[in-house]
């Protein structure tokens, strides 16, 4: 992957010197996020929804929605690069997506995106490192712990700089589905209906794979990825499909209680998007949600 370091972008958020605080889900943990902590405390054996002080259902409060004060940023080793690429990749695909709302008469409007370390409060409810990265529409901004590309890799994935790329647009994907209010009529549709809730939710999450696609599309005519680059974002979107995490915590294949799609299907997706190059070649939902 061809980037340029351009260093800290100004939509970057960064708390890994905050104090975290307890846990809580008062507002919820943003899409998919509460099923991915399911998976991982069935993978690990261990129980993530308990906090350190053992506090569930605790809601955070107006004011811990806007995030924890901020100290001096401590990096790990080696997180120096994770985070100017996290900084082009977060500047490229939303000026790419400027361009294209701009191309269909619209006005995008720039996401946040917040790095932290283990814990931190979103407008969402309580933001853990075990929760992965997720968007939260009450806040528009996307959450990321540098310590998931670890975790990426437990499940199968890799983790080169496109595979980490692919991550952050598929987040940036769910906030195009905010600007264009899919998200909010898959939200009420679930409400209307509690069985489409699990269809609805992997509709969702294979058309931000989709959209992130789209943004592929875009780095590949302008020749910052190549052949190998598309090979470790397919990787990526393959290790974190329903069926082979179902598989890694040794039960059987599931496909009713999917939520984000097998991975045969989430890659079929970043490729049509990768091929389209446009929000139109990603009707995941198919008709389902009226305007």
């Amino acid at each position: 992957m061809e980037w340029q370091d351009e260093g800290v972008s100004s939509d970057i958020e960064d708390r890994r010197g905050s104090s975290g605080g307890g846990f809580g889900f008062g507002g919820g943990m943003g899409i998919g996020g509460f099923i991915l902590v399911l998976i991982i405390s069935v993978i690990t054996g261990r129980n993530f929804f308990a906090g350190g002080g053992g506090q569930t259902d605790v809601d955070p409060g107006p004011g811990a929605a806007q995030g924890a004060p901020s100290g001096p940023v401590a990096e790990a080793p080696g997180e120096d690069r994770d985070v100017h690429l996290i900084s082009f990749v977060l500047n490229d695909t939303q000026n790419t997506w400027s361009k294209i709302f701009a191309a269909h008469g619209r006005q995008y409007r720039h996401a946040k995106l917040v790095l932290y370390r283990d814990v931190t409060y979103s407008g969402c409810g309580t933001a853990q490192a075990t929760t992965g990265p997720f968007y939260c529409p009450e806040d528009e901004k996307v959450y990321i712990d540098l310590s998931f590309w670890q975790e990426l890799k437990h499940f199968g994935g890799d983790t080169g700089d496109f595979a980490q790329a692919y991550v952050v647009a598929h987040e940036l994907g769910h906030h195009v589905q905010k600007l264009l209010g899919i998200e909010q009529r898959m939200r009420r549709l679930s409400q209307q209906d509690e069985g489409e809730q699990n269809p609805l939710s992997v509709d969702l999450e294979l058309q931000a794979d989709c959209f992130a696609g789209v943004w592929g599309h875009s780095t590949e005519q302008r020749n910052i990825v190549h052949e190998d680059d598309i090979a470790s974002a397919l990787k990526a979107a393959a290790a974190v499909g329903d069926d082979h995490l179902q598989k890694m915590s040794g039960r059987a294949v599931s496909p009713e209680t999917w939520t984000h799609g097998s991975s045969a299907q989430r890659t079929e997706w970043f490729k049509r998007g990768l091929q389209g190059g446009d929000v139109n070649s990603c009707p995941t939902f198919d008709g389902k949600l009226a305007p």
